[in-house]
């Protein structure tokens, strides 16, 4: 038994067949592990000591499928064989049900033989003989069997066997003792990808994927399956959708380490290599449970995957969780030492299973997988990594002439000094951003070769060095004075008095605008006086002035501070005018009219401000610096959102994102694609918006923003995700970006709504009591807010309320509806008590709960309040906010009264006529006459549903035609067709003149037609 098991019951054996079932029962819903398995060796003592050979089959049946489902695979033989022998020795001891499940067993054992290197080849060919046999005289199909083959075959590497068995297990009929469908399908798509089919893989597995065939591990599996081919289809999005749905059903599985490893080969192949060593960390255990040798092996082989790819990337000495058992306990490793244990572990597995094949399949495809390579350079996930993987930043593009780039697989020959400075120049001449990085590589070039540059390069390498991203801003001020006197010395003065205002901008981002406007109050003179001498160009002379305009408008406070920074704006445009026609100067122009955007933004002028920054955009268009247009586009794009034109808001940020792939700095694509998704989602195109806040969240990530900006993307993602149906990633991103989220940082109505997003997403999943912890935590906070928030506390607890009725939880759920009811009341929401009262009555009929007449009684309080409501209710008030399950109508506030009214007598009619347990025509006279009665009854307040319905008008159409139904079926169980086939033709009637099919109107019709032809059937026959 599992060292984990604790010591047997002392109560002895079970009382009866039908507690031991209920103990296994609970047992089963335990999570995978040795904990359940524990449990199931317990219950078999207890079975044993019982002496009854019915509790010791069921008691073995039960232990055979917890060991099955766990990482002590390997126990599953030895209780099995004696479950054969019993059912050889006794087989009247088996009922039919303990019958099919033996031989649904034999598929286990012998598949499962395959993933044990100590068992000989022999002994499984023998096993399935047996099989084979054993099937063939119980009369069941060979198409478990041919199954069984195909897994043998298939894994010591015979292509033919397995191919002949492959198509004799899919020409064989299926049975009972057939796989589910969803795990043949998984098997059969598996074997076409193994063969290089891809497209016909995901043919297979599209009705498991799709949610038509499933079962308690499908699509979990499948999903993990699908992500390679996938990939290699180029149908990224699918697969990283697979992969974010598949890991949420994995994660907490025991027994789904092979799927998992899945999981983290996606993450290796696709640049997310940081995000398969927080797999790793997240079941350490993993690499090293020895119950079921393939699938560690697999898992091992994956993660010497990974490793090899974080050790290419330099990252071999980083931290890593590593195997907790053979060795590793207690010991700290680095990507490197697991990349090599993972190796050396897998192989050995591998040899072992070759060592018992005769074969070298299993060494072969080992080696192939730890040896695969990327599948997509960078497929953004939008999930928070901890350790981001920073990759290098993308070459410059080549200046204008540049030599080509060597061949594919020609060795790239490394660029001299020479060269590296001659290409600065040109991206300077150009203007270009990537300017900064030629400098820095030519400056380190001629470090590494010990050469002397020119005092004019090494003016140009400072500059450049104090525009560089990395460099602090307490340092940037320094090295434009350093630069300017290096000019000075090369004897450009221009380009001094240049280097000289930028220092004192320096000084100004730095926070110390006064000192900032006094330093740049000479270099503008200066820079003046030498363009008249005509010692500096009009450009150089432009640029001084736009930097003292630039700290005015950092300083501009106030009207007086205001006046100044548009009168420094207004120079830098008096003095640019005459020299329009050159580029450069023009470049200043634009920055000029951005600044003076800036200025009419800042006084309110919005649509002042947004015509300016067009014209900033299409001057440094003009001037041939388009990516110099990026904050301009930008800020016009977050004023035309703010003015409503969402086009403009659009072609601005898309430009925008365009230019500044110049830049490729991180956090300045975080925020594009942020801001891009936010006018995409604001126009409807979640699925396009999607794809930017995918991008935002992996760049915040890299800029090392991942609480700030990559919390604001995931939060924006998730909601998006929600709203395209796709829930299972919407919930894995909702929860990660819970992870960074604050109601401090963010505001409490950030994480509110995420919880609320991820309670909707979770129910939609049928985790219906996780939903109800999200919403519970959001109303807490919500529970504070003023009136106007407080609904949002009221529907929070409604939601709660709902997600706990869903998951069964009927006491919880009671109390939730009856605190939600409260909330309603306090803010008069009479409609939304009437909803709570209602839950609550049909809560009060589940088992355990309050009764039938606690049931009628919450329904008749609901009445009660509803006239009340009524008799002081003027027709024309407004209408109630609708809330999930109420009646939508167009009319006031007595109106939506009148027609919670009416939907009030339908469920008072329904309760009751459900809460009886017999029918007006049960056999028994007595149970007869008592539902007759409730039916009458119940008629009387749906046909009351009806006139109120019918009263309304269009609007309650559906409404009114559900309660002709309804009241039609109790018509005809009371024995009249001819009201029931009168019921029927009204609703007919309804739909008559409707030329629109929806879902609802159709099913009625449907229902209504049905309706007649019995109520015609029932008359004829009386």
């Amino acid at each position: 038994m599992s060292t984990d098991a604790p010591a047997p019951s002392p109560a002895g054996p079970p009382a009866d067949i039908f507690a031991f079932r209920q103990a296994m029962h609970d047992n089963a819903q335990e999570p995978e592990g040795p904990g359940r398995n524990a449990g199931a060796e317990r219950l078999l003592a207890e079975a044993e000591r019982s002496g009854e050979a019915a509790f010791v089959v069921e008691g073995l049946i039960h232990l055979l499928q917890t060991y099955n489902f766990s990482s002590e695979q390997d126990k599953m033989f030895v209780p099995f064989a004696r479950l054969l022998r019993m059912w050889d020795e006794r087989p009247e001891d088996f009922d039919e049900e303990d019958t099919h499940r033996l031989f649904w067993m034999f598929k286990w054992v012998s598949s499962g033989m395959t993933d044990q290197p100590h068992i000989p080849l022999a002994a499984m060919e023998k096993w399935l003989g047996e099989m084979e046999r054993r099937y063939r005289l119980a009369g069941h199909s060979e198409r478990a069997v041919r199954q069984a083959e195909y897994h043998i075959a298939e894994h010591v590497g015979d292509d033919a066997r397995a191919a002949r068995a492959y198509a004799a297990w899919r020409a064989a009929e299926r049975d009972a003792t057939s796989d589910c469908h969803a795990c043949e399908l998984r098997g059969q798509g598996s074997w076409e990808a193994g063969h290089g089919d891809d497209d016909a893989a995901l043919e297979l597995w599209a009705p498991v994927l799709g949610g038509v065939h499933t079962c308690a591990h499908e699509p979990h599996a499948t999903l993990a399956e699908s992500l390679l081919p996938l990939l290699r289809l180029g149908r990224v999005d699918e697969a990283r959708s697979n992969h974010l749905r598949g890991h949420r059903m994995v994660r907490r599985m025991e027994s789904m380490r092979f799927a998992f490893a899945r999981h983290v080969e996606f993450c290796a192949l696709t640049g997310n290599e940081a995000r398969g060593l927080e797999l790793l960390a997240e079941r350490p255990a993993y690499l090293a449970d020895r119950g079921e040798p393939s699938s560690l092996m697999a898992y091992l082989a994956v993660t010497a995957l990974l490793t090899r790819r974080l050790a290419g990337l330099g990252l071999g000495a980083e931290p890593v969780v590593g195997p907790p058992e053979a060795g590793g306990a207690g010991r700290e490793w680095t990507v490197a030492e697991l990349g090599a244990y993972a190796e050396r572990e897998a192989l050995a597995l591998a040899g072992r299973f070759d060592a018992r094949n005769g074969t070298a399949a299993v060494s072969a495809g080992v080696r192939e997988r730890m040896a695969r390579e990327p599948l997509a350079e960078r497929l953004p996930l939008g999930l928070r990594v901890g350790r981001p993987v920073r990759r290098s930043a993308p070459p410059a593009a080549p200046a204008a002439g540049a030599a080509a780039p060597p061949a594919a697989g020609a060795p790239a020959a490394r660029p001299g000094v020479a060269e590296l400075l001659a290409s600065a120049r040109e991206l300077t001449e150009a203007r270009r951003p990537d300017a900064v990085r030629a400098w820095a590589d030519a400056a380190r070039a001629a470090v590494q070769a010990g050469t002397e540059l020119p005092v004019r390069d090494r003016a140009e390498v400072a500059a450049h060095r104090a525009m560089h991203p990395d460099t602090a801003d307490g340092e940037v001020a320094a090295l434009f004075g350093t630069a300017a006197g290096l000019f000075e010395t090369a004897g450009d003065p221009g380009q001094a008095e240049v280097a000289r205002a930028r220092a004192a901008f320096a000084l100004a981002r730095e926070g110390r605008t006064d000192d900032a406007l006094a330093a740049v109050a000479e270099p503008c003179a200066r820079a003046l006086a030498l363009h008249a001498e005509g010692r500096a160009t009009a450009a150089e002379a432009a640029t001084a002035l736009i930097c003292r305009a630039r700290i005015h408008t950092m300083r501009g406070d106030g009207a007086s501070g205001t006046a100044d920074s548009a009168e420094a704006v207004a120079a830098v445009a008096d003095f640019a005018a005459p020299y329009a026609d050159d580029p450069r100067v023009a470049g200043r122009i634009a920055e000029a009219y951005e600044l003076q955007a800036e200025l009419a933004a800042r006084r309110g002028e919005r649509e002042a401000a947004a015509a300016l920054y067009e014209q900033a955009v299409d001057g440094y268009a003009a001037a041939g610096v388009p990516w110099y247009a990026v904050r301009a586009q930008s800020a016009l794009g977050g004023i035309a959102s703010r003015l409503g034109d969402r086009g403009t808001a659009e072609r601005a940020v898309r430009g925008a994102l365009e230019h500044s792939a110049v830049h490729a700095q991180p956090a300045g694509q975080a925020g594009l694609h942020l801001q891009l998704a936010d006018v995409l989602c604001n126009t409807g195109r979640d699925g396009e918006g999607a794809e930017h806040l995918l991008e935002a969240a992996l760049w915040a990530d890299e800029a090392g923003d991942s609480a700030d900006t990559g919390a604001w993307a995931r939060h924006h993602l998730g909601g998006a995700l929600l709203r395209l149906g796709r829930a299972a990633e919407a919930a894995a991103v909702l929860e990660d970006a819970l992870a960074d989220l604050s109601a401090d940082q963010h505001g409490e109505g950030a994480v509110v709504q995420t919880r609320w997003w991820l309670g909707d997403a979770l129910g939609r999943l049928g985790e219906h009591k996780q939903a109800a912890e999200q919403y519970v935590l959001a109303a807490g906070i919500a529970a504070h807010w003023p009136r106007d928030g407080a609904r949002d506390h009221a529907m929070l607890a409604t939601l709660a309320a709902q997600s706990l009725s869903a998951g069964e939880l009927d006491t919880q759920a009671a109390r939730a509806y009856e605190r939600a009811g409260a909330l309603w009341r306090d803010l008069g929401d009479v409609p939304a008590v009437i909803r709570t009262l209602r839950a609550r009555a049909w809560l009060a009929l589940r088992p355990e709960q309050a009764g039938t007449a606690a049931g009628r009684a919450l329904m008749a309080e609901a009445e009660r309040e509803l006239t009340a409501a009524l008799a002081t209710t003027a027709g024309s008030g407004g209408q109630d906010t609708a809330e999930p399950g109420g009646t939508q109508v167009r009319g006031g506030r007595r109106d939506v009264l009148l027609a919670e009214l009416a939907a009030t007598h339908r469920q008072t009619g329904d309760l009751i006529t459900a809460a009886v347990g017999s029918t007006p025509h049960d056999p028994d006279e007595s149970a007869a006459g008592a539902a007759r009665t409730a039916y009458e009854e119940g008629l009387a307040h749906v046909v009351r549903a009806v006139t109120g319905f019918a009263e309304l008008g269009p609007d309650c159409r559906d409404e009114y035609t559900g309660a002709q139904l309804l009241a039609a079926w109790l018509e005809a169980d009371l024995g009249r067709p001819g009201a029931a086939a009168r019921r029927a033709r009204a609703v007919l009637a309804a739909y008559a003149d409707d030329d629109t099919a929806t879902e609802t109107s159709e099913s009625r019709r449907d229902e209504a037609q049905a309706l007649l032809n019995y109520a015609g059937t029932e008359a004829a026959g009386s």
